[in-house]
């Protein structure tokens, strides 16, 4: 799953002396000794011959080696911070049989944080990290990976990219028009990354209906397939604000389905896991009904936890979604002691299992989330501070300390390590990011420090490189929720609004560095213009 949340914490009840003794037994697992086998950052160490690029010209190049070779694009768009890139590296970029199927076709890196990397994501509709695209030799898009399904499951799906006559695109028309698709074809669909899609193939306020009309037309033979379409289209109904407790028939029986037969929850076991809490709410209405509901789902979410070859961070997933399920169940948002005794004891168990370095990057921050929604935020707090000395990128373990420091009423120390986050932060994109959302918490949390918020605003501002490329995709909306901000902060206060136009004017000097007739010089110049 992909969880780039802010770690959340609430409040403690655990007593002094359990505390201390949780602190011990927790960082005691919380610290094995690293692989001496573990990679460098670049996923280029794992044995695959990447071809990294971060300019058009390098994209070209790849694309036409490709081309002249006969060969698929395997495009990986990722960053060196981010947990499920990390948790990709751990798992899938590192097997053998995933090694030797890249042979087939040309792979090829963007790291989100090189020089030029935003403009090549606008290029390809990227956004969230990771994105996994696979292309024909003609650079036609064919169709975009999951990255929350097992390796196994995983492979086939490339595979099935690798073989289609037609792109994803085509294949839904064909599908929407009642036309015949082969097994393999309903199965990439299936398996699409619609999380990722950036509305390439569907737009997202008709992915809900347009994903039910493909789960019922899929033939009744591939009901696996039919019910990861309805899964997926339940939970695209949710984020588009369906109301809770007002589920169609067609969800109502799908999770009848999934809490009665084994074999058919193993299918779609990363999506009952990952949005168990989600699901629960969209199905039952009320108190006692989604009591009972979340009773059901707890015990088939405890039945896959404890079956083999579930990976760590699915561990950690159905951990989470243990504990939202127990405050549902209990009709509580404080989890009673030996319900945080046991997420202690499990989160300690998979914790010091990882010793691969990726896979720990992906690893902590989720568990230390489990532990802060658990009620142990002292044990969020200590687990994230131990992996820090050898983190692969500290600053992001630092952004769950901020959130837990906030959530506990604490904004000096929350502040403090927002910045330190930025400040310790690595890559063009990440800086700019980081140091934007340092500037929104300083507006939240300490409006009237006029010095801190226009010293750290200046600085992001500073850092820009005065080059088109530099505004787009993830730099321009980090750049411009920042203008976003500072313009509501700034109101009618005449001293705020000071502040404001100096650094309009700070901006306005760099955009005129940028080539009148680059595209990014209009991001430049929208920055605050269109907030």
């Amino acid at each position: 799953m992909h969880r780039f949340s802010l770690l959340p914490t609430l409040a403690l009840s655990l007593r002094p002396q359990a505390i201390a003794g949780g602190l011990a037994c927790l960082l005691a697992l919380a610290a094995p000794t690293l692989s001496a086998a573990a990679a460098p950052a670049s996923p280029a160490a794992h044995g695959i011959a990447w071809q990294t690029v971060s300019t058009d010209a390098e994209v070209d190049r790849a694309f036409a080696r490709a081309k002249q070779q006969g060969k698929p694009v395997f495009l990986y768009w990722g960053a060196v911070w981010c947990p499920p890139c990390n948790q990709v590296k751990a798992t899938l970029f590192n097997r053998p049989d995933f090694i030797e199927r890249t042979r087939a076709f040309v792979p090829v890196y963007v790291d989100g944080d090189k020089p030029g990397a935003q403009k090549v994501a606008s290029r390809f509709k990227v956004a969230g990290y990771p994105t996994m695209i696979l292309f024909k030799p003609d650079g036609t898009e064919v169709t975009r990976l999951p990255g929350e399904v097992d390796p196994e499951r995983y492979l086939l799906t490339l595979t099935g990219g690798m073989n289609a006559q037609i792109p994803v695109r085509d294949m839904v028309r064909q599908a929407l028009a009642g036309q015949t698709l082969t097994a393999e074809q309903w199965r990439l669909l299936a398996f699409y990354s619609w999380d990722t899609d950036e509305q390439q193939v569907l737009k997202t306020e008709e992915l809900a209906q347009r994903l039910s009309e493909l789960a019922q037309a899929t033939p009744a033979d591939l009901s696996a397939v039919r019910d990861r379409l309805m899964f997926k289209a339940m939970v695209a109904r949710t984020r588009g604000g369906a109301a809770e407790g007002k589920a169609d028939d067609a969800s109502l029986k799908l999770a009848e389905r999934l809490l009665t037969q084994p074999d058919a929850v193993r299918e779609v076991s990363e999506l009952f896991i990952g949005y168990a809490n989600t699901a629960v709410k969209h199905l039952a209405a009320g108190a006692e009904a989604r009591k009972a509901l979340a009773t059901r789902w707890e015990a088939v979410v405890n039945r896959l936890l404890e079956a083999p070859g579930l990976s760590r961070i699915d561990q950690v997933d159905a951990l989470s979604s243990r504990v939202s399920l127990w405050k549902l169940i209990d009709g509580a948002e404080t989890l009673a002691a030996p319900r945080r005794d046991a997420v202690q004891r499990e989160i300690a168990k998979v914790v010091a299992a990882a010793n691969d370095k990726y896979e720990r990057q992906a690893l902590i921050p989720s568990a230390a989330y489990v532990l802060g929604a658990a009620g142990l935020g002292e044990l969020s707090d200590q687990l994230l501070k131990a992996e820090l000395p050898r983190a692969v990128a500290p600053y992001y373990h630092m952004l769950g300390l901020a959130s837990n420091a906030k959530k506990r009423g604490d904004n000096r120390a929350a502040l403090d390590w927002y910045e330190q986050a930025w400040k310790k932060s690595e890559g063009p994109a990440t800086r700019i990011q980081w140091g934007a959302g340092y500037v929104n918490q300083l507006v939240d949390l300490a409006p009237d420090d006029l010095a801190r918020v226009k010293l750290a605003a200046s600085g992001v501002i500073a850092q820009l490189a005065p080059k088109g490329e530099t505004f787009y995709e993830r730099n321009q909306r980090s750049l411009q929720r920042m203008s976003k901000k500072l313009t509501t902060w700034q109101g009618n206060d005449a001293k705020r609004a000071e502040v404001v136009s100096q650094l309009k004017s700070q901006l306005s000097k760099t955009c005129a560095k940028v080539p009148s007739g680059d595209a990014g010089r209009g991001h430049c110049e929208a920055v605050f213009s269109k907030t």
